[in-house]
């Protein structure tokens, strides 16, 4: 076996100089590049693609957008049966809420104007302090989901011996 045919034993650069395969090998590797390079522009442009994103979207939910819009399409339609049926009667409810006035009326005649039945003093305290509570509550929890989802805000220390609380407000010296 000759020193030839050991190189020629199916090398892609077989039977080439040193030179010819540096060549060879850098041309491939700047094809790759370039390729990766056009594959990372079009990604790229995809996602910055408005049109496409929203095409992409509508395409992958399709099901439940035709889902939402059937159920948004028959909450029209009851809306509109119940606000035709409503005209319709209109005159009859009306008549129905004056009777209901004039019972009501008749049955408590200091509380003409009211529905709503007296509650002793403690079930009303109690009831209001609850409604305060789950309300503090709430606006906590609100606050704190909120601050969690914002950066931190880069707080300047204030100078030594001059700390103020409440609201901080920018003064310019006044010039005559």
């Amino acid at each position: 076996m000759s020193e030839q045919d050991n190189k020629s034993g199916g090398h892609i650069t077989a039977g080439m100089g040193d030179r010819e395969q540096v060549e060879k090998t850098a041309d491939r590797l700047r094809d790759e590049l370039l390729l990766t390079l056009e594959e990372l522009d079009r990604r790229r442009e995809r996602a910055l693609d408005v049109k496409f994103q929203v095409r992409k979207a509508v395409e992958k939910n399709r099901d439940v957008l035709i889902q939402a819009g059937g159920v948004a399409l028959g909450l029209a339609v009851v809306g509109m049966g119940y606000s035709w049926w409503r005209a319709r009667h209109r005159e009859e409810l009306l008549w129905k809420h004056r009777a209901e006035a004039v019972r009501r009326a008749w049955e408590h005649p200091d509380r003409v104007a009211s529905r709503a039945e007296d509650r002793p003093v403690p079930i009303e305290l109690g009831r209001k302090l609850v409604f305060i509570f789950v309300s503090t509550l709430a606006s906590a929890m609100a606050r704190r989901a909120v601050q969690s989802l914002l950066p931190p805000a880069e707080q300047t220390p204030a100078p030594e011996g001059r700390k103020r609380l409440g609201l901080r407000f920018l003064q310019t010296p006044a010039h005559a």
